[in-house]
């Protein structure tokens, strides 16, 4: 469930912090934090709000650079194949390491294994939006004319939890024909909407609670457990009857496999220190992302990772869903 957190549940949590002595470990050159998708979406945008921070608490200049295509695995390969000392780090996410596995017949990494999952971010919920004006308003007219007429939606590749989320939609909705356009990320998904190129996108929310909050687009429903505080007034799938695509898209840092303990402690740090500052959360909230109610970090965030995947991994193959 994506909440709200006080701030001084956030006060408490950068209490919990380890001491800056048991963390030695000072880069001594820039860090490159690599997103996985283009300019614009998820990993990119939260990426891009603590970065600063996070090169601040480790004394150098974090520089995130957008390596996108595949579903995010090109970006997560050049991660792992990167030299375990700590100048490359990767917005670990829902798509490349989480669900990838289950698409990409010849991936070229282990999600789990050839990384050093280092801590969560945020989540947000995925939404599924329409145009402006469009005749399908709700959800329930939007499913009464796919069933009827069939209809397209986009994701930001094939393999992505937005992508996997449509073929749970068709399958639960009993719609016989929900076409998938993927795109190489939210961006370009987005403009074919607006072009009408496309009836409706699936999207993580982050990225479109501004244009949703000015009418620009409709959101027909959101993919958490309870309503987002950032969009109150959007409903959830599970609300209008389909529980199936409750879930959330999270983020997080990671890097290569054999991240050398203090490294890890270090980035560790700086991230939970980076999302527990006041600004950032109000701007994570205000993108409706928020980070979990713990800090999720180290064999947490990775036997998180390890669930996610099996279990979604299972849904890309139940829907015959692969990728090369």
């Amino acid at each position: 469930m994506i909440r709200r957190r006080s701030l001084l549940a956030a006060g408490a949590a950068s209490l919990a912090l380890p001491a800056i002595a048991q963390t030695p470990w000072k880069p001594r050159q820039p860090i490159r934090l690599i997103a996985t998708f283009p300019p614009g979406g998820l990993a990119d945008v939260v990426a891009r709000l603590v970065a600063p921070a996070i090169g601040a608490n480790l004394g150098t200049t974090v520089v995130v650079e957008n390596r996108p295509g595949a579903g995010g695995t090109i970006g997560a390969d050049a991660a792992a194949k990167a030299a375990p000392d700590g100048t490359t780090l990767v917005i670990s996410h829902a798509s490349p390491h989480g669900i990838a596995a289950g698409v990409y017949p010849s991936l070229p990494y282990d999600p789990v294994a050839d990384f050093t999952h280092v801590a969560m971010l945020c989540e947000t919920a995925n939404v599924l939006l329409v145009n402006k004006g469009s005749a399908t308003p709700d959800l329930e007219s939007f499913l009464s004319k796919a069933r009827k007429d069939g209809a397209r939606y986009g994701s930001s590749g094939i393999g992505s939890i937005t992508h996997l989320l449509g073929e749970v939609l068709m399958r639960e909705a009993s719609v016989p024909k929900l076409d998938h356009v993927p795109y190489r990320g939210s961006a370009p998904a987005m403009q074919d909407l607006f072009a009408g190129h496309i009836e409706s996108v699936f999207d993580p929310l982050t990225t479109n609670v501004a244009m949703i909050r000015d009418g620009t687009v409709t959101a027909l429903a959101v993919s958490s457990s309870a309503r987002v505080p950032a969009t109150p007034d959007v409903p959830t799938f599970a609300e209008l009857g389909l529980p199936a695509l409750t879930c959330t898209a999270w983020i997080g840092v990671s890097g290569p496999r054999g991240l050398p303990a203090p490294v890890a402690a270090a980035v560790e740090e700086a991230v939970l220190a980076a999302v527990a500052q006041p600004d950032i959360r109000a701007k994570m909230a205000d993108l409706a992302s928020y980070p979990p109610e713990k800090p999720l970090v180290g064999a947490a965030y990775t036997a998180m990772i390890g669930r996610y995947a099996a279990s979604w991994s299972a849904v890309a193959r139940g829907a015959g869903i692969t990728a090369s």
